[in-house]
């Protein structure tokens, strides 16, 4: 078995990646974003790390699930034809593929995430 330790939300141990995701679309605000990927699997698959983003809107489409656990802030999911959801600072929640809709960011936030590519 192999255990792998990273940096820590507030301090990482990567330098991040500051360009927005390919597939987030800002609709609203000047959102910004930030993402450390501190382990990757070597088939690519799996993924975990560190996001940060500031408020604002994108638009997503997720091919991916994604496990979140938030430390900082505050979001609104609203997948579309669905209500919308919110979360804040010590939420857990999943988000499956096929998600499709809007990322608001109320406060900016910061999480921890682990990532299944389909």
């Amino acid at each position: 078995m192999t255990i792998r330790k990273f940096g820590t939300y507030d301090a990482p141990s990567v330098q991040p990646i500051t360009e927005d995701l390919d597939w987030w679309h800002p609709v609203e605000g000047a959102p910004r974003m930030k993402t450390w990927i501190e382990h990757q699997s070597e088939d690519g698959k799996y993924l975990t790390g560190y996001w940060e983003a500031t408020p604002g809107s994108y638009r997503v489409r997720y091919d991916v699930d994604e496990f979140i656990h938030l430390f900082e802030g505050k979001v609104t999911l609203t997948d579309d034809g669905q209500a919308p959801r919110s979360f804040s600072a010590g939420d857990t929640f999943v988000i499956e593929a096929g998600f499709d809709g809007i990322w608001k960011t109320e406060e900016t936030v910061r999480k921890a995430f682990a990532i299944r590519v389909r």
